[in-house]
């Protein structure tokens, strides 16, 4: 008869992937120590690491863009600031 497959929480797996990663222990070390199979316990870590290298890609372009986008809307403000002197100016006239 064949075997059941074992489903892991989440949280079994991230658990895991964090012994291996900030310790530093091996993976043979950790799984064996665990009860799981090496080559699942090391697709974890590196999925876990391919996560972690997309998420500072993408914070890196979005920092790139929030700050053009502020620069944008810094220059829109003055130009505005200005706009509205120049019509405070104007109903100071016009009142007069």
């Amino acid at each position: 008869m064949a075997e059941k497959r074992r489903v892991f929480t989440a949280e079994f797996r991230e658990g895991a992937v964090r012994i291996v990663t900030e310790p530093g222990k091996p993976v043979p070390e950790v799984a064996e120590d665990l009860g799981i199979n090496e080559t699942t316990l090391a697709s974890w870590v590196s999925r876990a690491k391919r996560a972690g290298k997309a998420t500072v890609e993408d914070r890196d372009a979005l920092i790139v863009r929030l700050t053009s986008e502020n620069a944008a809307l810094k220059k829109e403000n003055k130009g505005l600031g200005m706009e509205r002197d120049v019509l405070k100016r104007c109903m100071v006239l016009w009142v007069k």
